[in-house]
This record gives C-alpha cells, structure tokens and sequence, in this order.
C-alpha cells in the first residue's frame, strides 16, 4: 500500500494576497473599536452632571471610560 503525500506550494502571490487582507481586516477593527469608544464618550458627554452622579461617574471619567 503505497501512500501518496502531496504538498504544493502555495500559488505565486497568494501570501501577499492574505497578509493584504489581514492587514486591511485589522484596520478594520482598529477601526470599529475607535468608533464605539467615539460614540461611547459622545453620549456620555450629552448626560448632564447629576445624570452622571447618578450612574457614579464624574466628567473627568468620560475620557477613561471610552478608551
């Protein structure tokens, strides 16, 4: 019984084609996370003081909380 192990090299170019993907799919991410912290401190940011008393923040924390 004979067996047949095959390996081929991957075609020309399609490491690249993956590390590009990956590259933009990160940025990608970077991105969507930047965005929510955005969105995060912009509604927090529209809360008056005693609204933000009430849920046990100050102003000061509004940056901290959306990073």
């Amino acid at each position: 019984m004979a067996a047949n192990i095959t390996s081929r090299p991957a075609p020309m170019g399609a490491i690249t084609v993956f590390r590009l993907v990956q590259s933009v799919s990160q940025v990608a991410n970077v991105f969507q996370t930047w965005n929510s912290g955005r969105i995060t401190r912009k509604a927090l940011g529209s809360l008056s003081d005693s609204e933000l008393d009430d849920i046990g923040l100050c102003r000061g924390d509004i940056e901290m909380i959306g990073r």
